[in-house]
């Protein structure tokens, strides 16, 4: 059965998760980088989640829902980017990029379901 509220969906509940984290983590980032990398980081995290948003708004047109599912899947993929920056910088230890980008790559795996899959959503 398809899911009709998107927040019910696992992607968003992990999605929104781990853009709060990056929000916690990002905080200690130098004020030089507020403009760049942080700046960079919540939005593209946050970006996740409003565009599972959208998708959803738009899911019973399937050639409507699949494309802003696969804009989240880009967004996700740009905050595996944006953590590595951080771990390069020594802005997070190798423990926090380590579990940053599981969640990362968890939530990338669910929305390659959903683009292959868009009627179970």
């Amino acid at each position: 059965m398809a899911t009709k509220y998107f927040k019910e969906t696992s992607v968003y509940k992990k999605a929104f998760a781990l853009a709060m984290q990056i929000f916690e983590i990002s905080k200690i980032f130098p004020k030089e980088e507020k403009y760049s990398l942080t700046e960079q980081v919540r939005r593209s995290s946050r970006s996740v989640c409003a565009n599972i948003a959208e998708a959803y708004r738009k899911k019973q047109y399937p050639a409507h829902f699949v494309p802003k599912i696969s804009d989240s899947e880009k967004e996700n993929s740009e905050n595996s980017v944006w953590i590595d920056f951080a771990f390069a910088f020594l802005y997070v230890d190798a423990g926090q990029q380590e579990i940053l980008l599981l969640q990362n790559e968890q939530i990338g795996k669910l929305f390659n379901h959903m683009i292959t899959n868009p009627e179970k959503y």
